[in-house]
């Protein structure tokens, strides 16, 4: 595979997005009015970033004429659209976690609706199980709901750090690139869109690395992660890969619930419970952070790109088991208040 066919949609990305942040970190945005104990950043940081990524994004899909917009796709884009204004509107107001899951659970049924299913999955053993029917159907689709709105919302309380959300993002994003380009898989339009988000991505994230001239926002946090969720559908259902991947705030997500549900509190509230913070902490700096989960989630990038059903599932329970294991521990060093 010729790899300067995919270049194009990365510049265009990556010039575009430049231009952006260039001009939205300029418009300073006052976070002190949003409480929740999981904002570090002082008073006048831009929250406009994740505009950013979406519109540069989009402009290189649009300007590629090699990719047809198809409904699938068109979900995708109009989806984009519709997260960057939401995404605004919650940085202005900060809206309730019910509103959010509104909008989620509304956009992953969008998105449904015009083509992007969950037609089959396979299991650790090579089976594969279609979703066949109505009750096919209605299964595929719950399992999206789960899926996406999960990954957004993982990716949403890993953005809590200057350039974690991001660089994490690119790794993923750049195994299902190459992915896509496997020979039994052969999606050169998936390369296509993966590239132009990458460009994006990286951009930001020169602007984000810490410390930042710039956030991610609502619209950024929630943006990468339906982008990754869905183009894990896309990629020829390679759920498995994508959950391997994004090992370290899946596993941190689900560690963070158990935690909020264990104390009685709301699972949508808040907090410095994230690996991240308590990492913070214990003394690591915020780029000393970033290099960690860069370094993992490319290591098991590597390997989830050269492993089977099978070796996928152990190396995901290994792994989550790890990062429950430095979680905890860092949990005991934490300094008590």
């Amino acid at each position: 595979m010729n790899y300067n066919f995919f270049l194009l949609p990365f510049f265009i990305s990556f010039a575009a997005a430049v231009v952006f942040l260039l001009v939205l970190s300029r418009k300073k945005t006052d976070v002190d009015f949003r409480k929740s104990e999981r904002h570090i950043h002082s008073r006048g940081i831009s929250r406009l970033g994740g505009v950013a990524i979406i519109l540069a994004f989009l402009v290189a899909l649009l300007l590629d004429e090699r990719l047809v917009i198809e409904t699938p796709l068109l979900g995708i884009i109009i989806s984009s659209i519709a997260i960057l204004f939401f995404g605004i509107i919650d940085d202005l107001r900060e809206l309730s976690w019910k509103t959010q899951l509104f909008f989620q659970v509304t956009i992953v049924t969008f998105i449904y609706s015009m083509g992007a299913r969950l037609t089959y999955i396979s299991n650790p053993f090579g089976e594969i199980f279609l979703f066949n029917g109505a009750v096919g159907y209605c299964i595929g689709f719950l399992i999206a709901v789960i899926w996406i709105v999960f990954i957004m919302n993982a990716m949403n309380w890993l953005d809590g750090i200057d350039g974690v959300s991001s660089g994490v993002s690119i790794i993923c994003a750049l195994t299902i690139f190459f992915l896509s380009l496997k020979p039994e898989v052969n999606q050169p339009p998936i390369g296509i869109i993966t590239a132009a988000l990458v460009g994006g991505l990286l951009a930001f994230l020169l602007f984000n690395f810490n410390p930042a001239k710039i956030l991610a926002g609502t619209s950024g946090s929630m943006f990468m992660g339906f982008i990754l969720a869905v183009l894990a559908i896309f990629a020829g259902a390679k759920i498995a890969t994508t959950l391997l991947v994004l090992i370290i705030p899946i596993a941190d997500a689900l560690w963070v619930i158990f935690e909020r549900y264990r104390s009685k509190k709301s699972i949508f509230v808040p907090d410095k419970r994230h690996l991240h913070f308590r990492l913070l902490e214990i003394g690591w700096s915020q780029r000393k952070i970033c290099f960690f989960y860069y370094g993992v989630t490319a290591f098991v990038a590597v390997l989830a790109l050269n492993t089977r059903a099978m070796g996928k599932a152990v190396a995901f329970s290994l792994f989550a088991s790890i990062i429950v294991l430095v979680i905890f521990l860092t949990r005991k060093k934490v300094p008590k208040k």
